[in-house]
């Protein structure tokens, strides 16, 4: 296994965060082309999302990844990463991000933290895992019950 190291890791993930706010500012999921961030995943990667959330499961490969998009986007009205940052430059990567948000179904709105773990490889993302602080409080903000 060959791993992207220092700031050659920082440069991919900076990069896809730059492509996915683009893709996201064009329409996202359903209305933009995925193609600009495909190139920053590996074929095979793999997203890991609390099973307590409503876009929770393990999401494999592009279509997988594009996906996911979909189900965050049926989620959340808005998903602005407000801060950022990085607490190590090599691989795996580890992000800090703090998030402000509103639920589509509910328009209540939060504020919390969600820290990833992102591997990076050959200069493409092959494994992303976020740890969010409270699960609970997401799924509960986006329920109608």
């Amino acid at each position: 296994m060959i791993s992207s190291t220092g700031t050659d890791a920082v440069s991919v993930l900076k990069a896809m965060y730059a492509a996915e706010a683009e893709y996201l500012t064009a329409g996202g999921p359903g209305n933009a082309s995925f193609a600009p961030l495909a190139p920053f995943f590996a074929p095979d990667v793999v997203l890991h999302q609390a099973e307590a959330l409503p876009y929770g499961g393990v999401w494999r490969g592009h279509e997988g990844v594009e996906q996911f998009f979909l189900a965050m986007s049926g989620t959340w009205d808005t998903f602005d990463m407000v801060e950022q940052t990085f607490l190590n430059d090599t691989s795996p990567l580890v992000v800090l991000t703090h998030v402000h948000a509103r639920a589509r179904a509910t328009g209540r709105e939060l504020d919390f933290p969600i820290l990833q773990t992102i591997t990076v490889e050959n200069g493409r993302i092959t494994e992303v895992h976020p740890f969010y602080w409270d699960t609970a409080a997401i799924a509960r903000a986006c329920s109608t019950r």
